[in-house]
């Protein structure tokens, strides 16, 4: 595998004696989307992790831009960070700050950003993720998916060149599930940056993926095209489609897709009348 934006060779770890990944190997192309997919407990978010450097694997190699960071020092990482981006499954956003203090947290303090340009960098996010009548409101009064939004435009304020998404779907209502995934669609279509996603949703691998590598017992069972997994007569595969479909399609509960979600709008009314 040479010339791609991330590689993963050959990768193995384990926790005693467990192992959890087992010589698993994939890419990624500049401004392309991989979604890592498979069933709880397979090592998705293990290979996350392990991207980012906090966890180093047992074996093998991890490629970023030609570079060898497996064993990259933490603050080497730190850096690498400052590139490459992780919205995590809970949001992490900080509980004291509003939705607007937590966007512009990673540009405080920064060289050549006042607070001028600061304020007009989160108002463009804010509105990138139709989340911008919601500026002033703590994390705590937002619905899970509205603070997955916010997470992600923090995510976006530094302007990585990648940026990994841990289960962007799940813990929420079809709605707002199906408003997550056409957002970072239209991130997708607009910024074309490198990214991965993790998700055992087949609706929003089906809707993101250039490629997916499916892991099952440790081991990447598939690694290719959507369209290939899709048209695969490999039993495992067939089987996992199969069930996963059995849950409505998401396009099939969401009428305009770039609309704000319904939870969005909510907490704004829930937030505006406790003002009264």
């Amino acid at each position: 595998m040479n010339d791609h934006f991330i590689e993963f060779e050959k990768i193995s770890i384990g926790f005693g004696d467990q192992p959890v990944l087992k010589e698993v190997s994939f890419f990624v192309d500049q401004g392309e989307t991989l979604v890592i997919m498979g069933r709880s407990g397979v090592g998705k978010s293990v290979a996350l992790k392990i991207l980012m450097g906090f966890l180093k694997p047992d074996s093998g190699r991890v490629i970023v831009s030609g570079q060898d960071v497996t064993q990259w020092t933490e603050k080497q990482f730190q850096e690498l960070h400052k590139r490459v981006t992780m919205v995590f499954q809970s949001g992490a956003l900080f509980d004291s700050l509003t939705a607007a203090e937590n966007v512009a947290f990673p540009l405080v303090g920064k060289p050549d950003w006042d607070d001028g340009k600061i304020q007009a960098r989160v108002k463009e996010l804010l509105d990138m993720l139709e989340v911008e009548g919601l500026a002033d409101t703590l994390p705590g009064e937002l619905p899970t998916g509205t603070k997955r939004a916010v997470a992600i435009a923090r995510g976006l304020a530094m302007e990585p060149e990648a940026i990994f998404y841990d289960e962007p779907t799940t813990m929420v209502d079809p709605i707002m599930s199906a408003h997550v995934a056409e957002l970072i669609l239209k991130l997708k279509k607009t910024l074309k940056k490198t990214s991965i996603v993790v998700t055992h949703d087949t609706h929003l691998g089906e809707k993101l993926a250039d490629r997916i590598v499916f892991l099952h017992e440790g081991r990447a069972e598939f690694f290719g095209p959507w369209k290939d997994f899709a048209a695969s007569g490999d039993p495992l595969l067939k089987h996992f489609l199969a069930e996963d479909r059995l849950i409505p399609a998401l396009d099939m509960v969401i009428g305009d897709p770039i609309d704000v979600s319904a939870q969005a709008r909510d907490a704004k009314a829930q937030v505006s009348a406790r003002n009264v």
